[in-house]
């Protein structure tokens, strides 16, 4: 029994200019200059007649606009502008999508790579990249981190990252793995002759990141890693305008802003759009343009899915599937590399599939 005009007026005000009660001091000029304005009221689904509604509760699609020059450039400003206050306290309400103007987009650089420069940078642009992140997650010293990051080479991995939960620990600085899992990938070259690029997570602390970007790139790292979830997307932004490093965004942890029904933001914004606008090359999880980056129980057996539904322009993500092969960390990354050679040559994918060892074990290991 909502008044959804009223309600959705009483946003557009209380999450720009105003406050629950009528205050002095609010001008005309105020209001035309920093006021949010209801732009539009959708019935969700869409009902012409009173006696179409079967439900007491009802529910609304709402589009606010708000005055850009209330925030500018600063990312936490706009979050606050259109998740905090009113947003989060007296209403339930999803935010779903931004739409922002060219003259806004404008001041935000965003991606450096993308989609283009990254198969560009990786030197492959007609098959999905193979990335694969190092496990165990945590744990390991450069010293045997790089003996796992050797083995995982050899078998054609084209990217190899640290896992979200290594980053900056006492036992395995970001510049010391960059330093001995370079000295590995120039092994595996020797033998394969493909050089595998290194991404390493540096994410830590506000008052350390910067440092550990430098000390990164004077080791010799390929590209940068960082949980923009729990690091915030202004941190992200003001790394990706002080690097001319690709960057790893990941997103662990956004699942508490969109996983409930009616409230914190779509995924599709958390994860993808504002990721982008703040600088990501590649992003953990389906987002355009920022190369997206598949993972979580990637194995071989998944890889015509996921190429047959998202095409090429992918980087498949395998960690425990690599690692974790019966017939070690190389036989893993081969098993990975045929799945998708297979699949990308248009061949009938089982058939082809039982003449390749590592492949034809790693099918069978889960079940496919």
């Amino acid at each position: 029994e909502v008044d959804i005009l009223k309600k959705a007026a009483t946003l557009a005000v209380g999450q720009t200019i105003g406050t629950w009660i009528p205050i002095p001091g609010i001008t005309e000029e105020i209001r035309e200059k920093y006021m949010g304005k209801v732009v539009n009221v959708f019935d969700v689904p869409s009902l012409e007649l009173a006696t179409q509604i079967t439900e007491d509760q009802r529910e609304y699609l709402i589009q606010i606009a708000y005055p850009s020059v209330n925030f500018g450039t600063d990312l936490p400003l706009l979050i606050t502008a259109l998740l905090g206050n009113d947003a989060s306290t007296s209403a339930q309400a999803k935010l779903l999508d931004i739409e922002f103007s060219e003259e806004f987009a404008r001041k935000f650089r965003g991606p450096q790579y993308g989609i283009k420069g990254i198969q560009n940078f990786a030197g492959i642009n007609d098959r999905p990249i193979l990335l694969n992140m190092i496990k165990p997650c945590t744990g390991l010293t450069p010293k045997e981190g790089a003996r796992i990051f050797y083995e995982t080479a050899l078998g054609g991995a084209d990217f190899i990252k640290d896992d979200e939960l290594f980053g900056n620990p006492v036992y395995s600085k970001p510049e010391e793995r960059v330093r001995a899992y370079r000295e590995a990938a120039e092994a595996a070259y020797e033998k394969t002759g493909e050089r595998v690029k290194y991404f390493v997570n540096i994410t830590s602390g506000a008052g350390e990141i910067i440092d550990n970007v430098k000390r990164a790139e004077e080791a010799g790292a390929d590209g940068l890693m960082i949980n923009f979830a729990a690091m915030g997307y202004s941190v992200l932004k003001y790394v990706a305008e002080h690097t001319a490093l690709p960057i790893l965004g990941h997103s662990a942890g956004t699942g508490m802003c969109f996983e409930g029904t009616m409230n914190g933001m779509a995924s599709p914004l958390a994860v993808g759009k504002l990721a982008r606008l703040a600088g990501a090359d590649i992003v953990m999880i389906n987002t355009k343009t920022s190369m997206p980056s598949i993972g979580g129980g990637v194995h071989p057996g998944m890889v015509e899915k996921y190429i047959r539904e998202v095409g090429k322009d992918v980087v498949l993500a395998a960690g425990g599937a690599v690692q974790g092969h019966p017939c070690g960390a190389a036989a893993g990354a081969r098993a990975m590399r045929q799945a998708i050679d297979i699949v990308m040559s248009g061949q009938a994918f089982e058939k082809a599939a039982a003449e390749k060892d590592e492949l034809r074990v790693a099918l069978t290991q889960w079940n496919y």
